[in-house]
């Protein structure tokens, strides 16, 4: 049986002014607030299994061509002049047609791209609710981090053969 594949697309900049630590990192740089953007989603894709693409529109940005660029597991759009993520979003869903295998999720609080979302037969989310599962996600990686470091204590035993430690053990028998 054919696993399905799970997209995750994400409106950046939409994501970016609805979170308020990425929100103050915009105020002194946009630049900052995508990068961290990117490594929060980043660490959230390789714990989720979603195939993640993040756009970020250029719609104001003069003679700006669109570019992609593969971070990671992340997949990174930047649209050209005049587009908008909501339109490059919305043709990307029916550039993929309906097909039996995949699951498409938009991140996005714009309520009109979410009735067209839901319209080509993908799942949305509001970025608060996606903000949720990032930190979800990040307490779950966290303890199982910390329980593999609290029940995997290195010890000399577990890179020596039982002839060298039965050695050692004696020497330091001998030495008391």
């Amino acid at each position: 049986m054919k696993r399905i594949r799970k997209i995750l697309i994400i409106d950046g900049y939409n994501v970016i002014n609805a979170w308020d630590e990425l929100k103050k990192l915009a105020e002194e740089k946009l630049e900052l607030a995508r990068e961290r953007l990117n490594a929060m989603i980043s660490e959230y894709t390789q714990y989720s299994g979603f195939s993640t693409i993040i756009v970020y529109d250029a719609y104001r940005v003069r003679n700006s061509e669109s570019r992609q660029e593969k971070i990671k597991n992340l997949e990174i759009i930047y649209t050209k002049e005049n587009e908008t993520a909501d339109t490059y979003i919305e043709r990307f869903i029916t550039d993929l047609g309906p097909k039996k295998f995949l699951d498409i999720t938009v991140a996005t609080d714009d309520v009109s791209e979410q009735h067209i979302v839901a319209g080509k037969g993908g799942n949305r989310i509001s970025t608060r609710q996606l903000y949720i599962d990032v930190l979800n996600a990040k307490i779950k990686i966290d303890n199982k981090v910390q329980q593999t470091k609290v029940s995997k204590k290195n010890t000399l035993e577990d890179f020596i053969s039982e002839d060298i430690a039965k050695i050692l053990d004696d020497l330091r028998k001998n030495d008391l």
